[in-house]
């Protein structure tokens, strides 16, 4: 019997859809995916196996040929794990095939049916949305994403049980739409006013903030260049909801938000130390993730001790300091992440307290990008 889901999967800093078709057919028993599955998706065969016996559905004793649609779309995670799930379960007869029309389900299961958060909800939700889906399954750890999204139905089961169940039988509510709301009374852990002294410097950090020049600081250790430079955020306007949407779907792809804070409304400030390679600074891998540069998006990018960044690193700075976004080319297409951010470094000066003396020559170039140069 054939069987018809819809799905999702990350790809760049998006989403895209995924047709997950499901055919049972007589001969030795077998499950293959096809359709350009990474190595997760693979693995995905053994955890919907255990997954559905031990929720207590038959598991069929035929050949499964699973096939991901488009074909040519490199599929990636493990949040195909529910909609392969239900396609068996549809195939089966267990559930109606006009029950999951034009529904988009989302997760990976545990061996015992759980449904598990997965990264990357936000942006696939918001693609959902834009191909006219009204009803979407999520994990329950992915709740804060789905309930900024309007205009669709999101819920949340638990388990593949409960699933199955409110889709025979609806028992779920959708989760209420929650607006993405920028704090205007919370205050920062720390303050801007904690730095005493340091007038010109100080002034100096507010023409950047205003003007959204990037910024060297130069002084001996201890004249307060790092603390300075990580309170610049706290002077920055606040975030709109739509930069604050997008800085929350980049780190939602990054696997960086947490049960504590699943929403981002406040400025990233992003420190890499100076040993970091290309790929973690620009974003990189066989499948592109977001770098450094793309998760201080919208916030500060700080650089202590910039004269020990290798000349590679300070090279690849130059297209995203002028064009704000990052390009990354792989077999499978290209991928474009958004970089936008005030650069602020840090550096001591050499013994004899000459400004730039011990800058490599790389960094006197890059210090052409800099619009101000300030003395402690």
């Amino acid at each position: 019997m054939y069987a018809k889901v819809f799905g999702e999967t990350p790809v760049g800093l998006n989403g895209a859809g995924v047709i997950v078709e499901v055919d049972l057919e007589r001969g030795l028993p077998g499950f293959e995916i096809v359709g350009l599955p990474d190595m997760a998706v693979r693995e995905s065969r053994e955890r919907v196996r255990t997954a559905l016996k031990n929720s207590g559905f038959p598991f069929p004793q035929n050949r499964i040929t699973v096939n991901l649609a488009p074909a040519n779309l490199r599929k990636d995670g493990s949040g195909l794990d529910l909609p392969i799930a239900v396609g068996i379960l549809v195939s089966l007869g267990v559930l109606p095939q006009d029950k999951v029309k034009d529904k988009v389900f989302i997760g990976e299961l545990s061996l015992e049916g759980v449904i598990r958060e997965v990264n990357g909800v936000l942006p696939m939700v918001l693609e959902a949305r834009r191909q006219g889906i009204r009803e979407i399954f999520i994990p329950r750890g992915n709740e804060e994403e789905g309930c900024l999204v309007d205009g669709v139905s999101v819920f949340t089961p638990g388990d593949l049980k409960e699933m199955a169940a409110h889709l025979l039988q609806p028992c779920l509510q959708p989760l209420p739409h929650k607006e993405l709301t920028v704090p205007e009374t919370e205050l920062p852990d720390i303050d801007f006013a904690d730095v005493h002294g340091q007038k010109v410097v100080k002034r100096a950090l507010e023409i950047a903030a205003a003007g959204g020049h990037n910024i060297l600081l130069v002084g001996s250790p201890g004249s307060g260049k790092t603390m300075l430079a990580r309170r610049l955020p706290t002077i920055l306007p606040p975030m709109t909801k739509e930069e604050a949407l997008e800085v929350t779907k980049i780190y939602s792809i990054a696997g960086l938000l947490n049960h504590k804070k699943r929403l981002i409304n406040e400025r990233p400030f992003r420190s890499p130390h100076h040993t970091i390679t290309l790929s973690a600074l620009i974003g990189g891998g066989m499948v592109p993730v977001p770098g450094e540069v793309t998760l201080s998006h919208n916030g500060v990018l700080f650089l202590d001790e910039f004269p020990e960044f290798s000349r590679a690193a300070l090279e690849v700075l130059r297209q995203p300091l002028e064009d704000h976004f990052v390009t990354i080319n792989r077999v499978h297409g290209s991928y474009v992440f958004p970089a936008s951010f005030l650069m602020a470094c840090a550096q001591n000066p050499c013994p004899c307290e000459e400004q730039y003396t011990n800058v490599k020559d790389d960094g006197k170039k890059m210090q052409s990008l800099i619009g101000l140069h300030l003395c402690l």
